[in-house]
């Protein structure tokens, strides 16, 4: 699965959307529901759920080249999971009792009889093994020795305008493996899956990608400036937007000022793909222009693969991830994360390409050697998009990190339900997994002095000012980006979220499923952050500059730094959180957030001005009005809801973690 970053520059998609697409005529039969051969285990979740819609165009060539990667599950499988729940859940004796990455490799990791074991299967097969890891082996073989390994025939299926291999149905795998084969992925070549083929490795990384500069005016904060001129809208006249918060205003809106929590002691680890060449200059120059602390000596430190792979544009080439505007989103992550919690380390792990298994790999590296105990990862992709040969391994990688105290922290998306980018109501993965803090989204207002106004539901719809400049056209306009949410058709739902989230939502799919997000944090470009980056003009130059940010992409690591700073007040580290957030539930710990919170005839909106060749005036300015509150379906309403999951943080909820009230209901994890 070719995966994109979530950051948005001011309500700009910056990455291309990676669209279903479905072919209906001629489709080819669901995989049938049989039995799995004599002798044989099936291995859930390896037959794509996209080729139920695309044309068959028969078998696939017999001595076509495959490439796989076979995952191992370690020792003790349900011994994981049961440790997994004991140490997250705020009930149990076991709460807190993490083990050590040397324990949990002892414990629960590969033994080097699976391997063995797993390894012989391969090469009884036909298949040839060329790399291994505690983690997985990858082969290689043809088709027909592929198909003799894992009992699925291959299949030529057409999408779209290409075509593409993909098992006909789940994997099997012999009965004497089956307990040490988590996943097999690299059967199906479709772009939006992990792909078998083997990139030229790069070793420099791009130049820094094309420039993006906010035109004026601004507000000096929400409201305080009317875009005086332009035209009413729902009875007034609207303000511009502000120029971009920075860390004191985020610490201000979500209770840390004043408690002396700076997240000492604390490690965040970010993950995205690729790693800027300018982005330890670009972070010590923001951080000297907004008055955060200056980094320490090893404060940030990046840890990068040997290679780097799938770096061009998609324009250039289908299967490219676009490296640079990858930097966007790792300058934005780490930029915030340190704004909100100045003194908490941060391990930034790049991964070698935008793809699933080199994602995977870089979370592994986490994990393995602990490099944070919160980790903040801005990046997903719709549901059904998704290799589901994928959902056990972060589900496995996911529960390894919790009995080591490790949280998992993942943006909920930035098309609302993503009905209108796919075509299908849906959630967004990684997000959407039972042991991932799913983020989700807000529009945030402070007044004068920093403090708390309001929020409302991330949710934007944008009207262009006319030609002639007396009315908003199509008023309010139409979608034009907000917090992901929804609920998962892949998932049941987790004990957590029973008895909190309403059936309504649980129930919409068919009987009662995962529903995200968790939490939330501003997310709305136009509320958004100030970020420093050095980007390429027109005229060619590379300087470093600023601009405002947004996304879930930021609401992510706001969430994460808060964490730290939690983590920091509780004397010892979280793990995984769920069970936690949950259990603060309907108290002070955070704002209900709601999308109209001055009433449901009170629409809100900003005005807000865009250089028309994103870096200056030269080309002229474009003027729209953006209304807030109006996420797709998904509504921010009073309780859980799918947009802001159980609200945004306040200082209650930091206090919470030194000193819990009394009473409080305890929650577990849950798959």
């Amino acid at each position: 699965m070719r995966i994109r970053p979530l950051c948005s520059r001011a309500g700009l998609c910056v990455v291309a959307v990676l669209p279903l697409l479905a072919v209906t005529v001629a489709a080819a039969p669901a995989p049938a529901d049989t039995p799995s051969p004599r002798g044989r285990s099936a291995v859930p979740g390896t037959a794509p759920e996209w080729t139920r819609t695309a044309v068959d165009r028969g078998p696939e060539r017999a001595d076509a080249p495959v490439s796989v990667r076979v995952y191992l599950s370690g020792r003790d499988q349900q011994g994981l999971d049961a440790y997994a729940r004991q140490v997250s859940d705020p009930a149990s004796a076991q709460y807190g009792h993490f083990l050590t990455a040397e324990q949990l490799a002892e414990r629960f990791g590969t033994s080097e009889e699976q391997t063995g074991r797993v390894r012989s299967w391969l090469d009884s097969s036909g298949m040839r093994v060329t790399a291994s890891n505690s983690h997985y082996l990858t082969a290689q073989g043809d088709v027909a020795d592929a198909q003799r390994a894992f009992g699925t025939e291959l299949r030529s299926y057409r999408k779209g305008d290409r075509t593409y291999r993909a098992p006909a149905g789940d994997v099997t795998v012999p009965a004497d493996v089956a307990e040490d084969v988590l996943s097999v992925t690299g059967l199906s070549t479709a772009p939006s899956k992990v792909r078998p083929a083997r990139p030229k490795p790069q070793d420099t990384l791009p130049g820094p990608g094309g420039a993006f500069v906010n035109s004026g005016p601004f507000s000096d904060y929400f409201g305080s400036d009317p875009a005086t001129g332009t035209p009413a809208a729902y009875g007034a006249v609207r303000p511009y937007v502000i120029q971009g918060l920075n860390g004191g205003q985020l610490r201000s809106a979500y209770g840390a000022t004043g408690t002396g929590l700076t997240g000492r002691g604390v490690t965040v680890a970010v993950v995205d793909a690729y790693d800027s060449p300018t982005i330890g200059d670009d972070v010590t120059r923001y951080a000297a222009a907004h008055g955060d602390a200056p980094y320490g000596k090893d404060q940030l430190l990046r840890y990068d693969p040997a290679v780097w792979t799938h770096t061009a544009s998609p324009d250039v080439d289908p299967d490219g991830c676009d490296a640079s505007g990858w930097y966007a989103e790792q300058t934005l992550d780490i930029e915030a994360v340190h704004a909100v919690a100045p003194e908490a380390d941060i391990s930034y792990v790049g991964a070698s390409s935008c793809y699933d298994q080199d994602l995977v790999d870089a979370l592994d590296r986490v994990v393995d050697r602990h490099l944070g105990d919160i980790v903040s990862n801005s990046w997903g992709e719709p549901e059904n998009a998704s290799d589901p040969a994928f959902d056990r391994v972060y589900q496995h990688l996911f529960k390894r990190g919790a009995v080591t105290g490790i949280g998992f922290y993942f943006s909920s998306g930035d098309s609302g339900d993503e009905l209108e980018n796919t075509g299908t109501k849906q959630t967004d993965m990684p997000a959407s997994l039972p042991w991932a803090t799913a983020v989700g989204g807000t529009s945030l207002a402070l007044d004068s002095s920093d403090a708390y106004r309001f929020e409302t539901g991330w949710g934007t719809l944008k009207s262009v000012l006319s030609a002639d400049g007396t009315a908003w056209v199509d008023l309010p306009g139409s979608f034009n980006g907000g917090a992901g949410g929804g609920t998962s058709a892949r998932f049941p739902q987790p004990a957590y979220q029973r008895g909190i989230v309403p059936p309504s939502l649980s129930g919409a799919n068919g009987g009662s499923n995962r529903v995200v997000p968790d939490i939330a944090a501003v997310a709305d470009p136009n509320t958004g952050f100030l970020v420093g980056q050095t980007q390429t003009f027109p005229d060619g130059s590379v300087r470093y500059s600023e601009y405002r940010i947004g996304g879930t992409s930021l609401a992510c690591p706001v969430i994460a730094a808060l964490q730290a700073l939690a983590q920091q007040a509780k004397g010892s580290p979280i793990g995984f959180a769920n069970p936690a957030v949950y259990q603060r539930y309907n108290t002070d710990a955070y704002h209900d957030v709601t999308d109209h919170p001055f009433g449901p005839g009170t629409e809100l909106a900003q005005v807000r001005v865009d250089f028309t060749n994103t870096v200056d005036a030269t080309d002229g300015t474009v003027t729209s009005l953006r209304t807030m509150g109006h996420d797709t379906s998904l509504v921010a309403e009073g309780g859980y809801d799918a947009v802001t999951g159980v609200g945004t943080p306040t200082a209650e909820y930091l206090a919470s973690w030194d000193c819990p009230p009394d009473g409080w209901r305890g929650g577990r994890a849950d798959d």
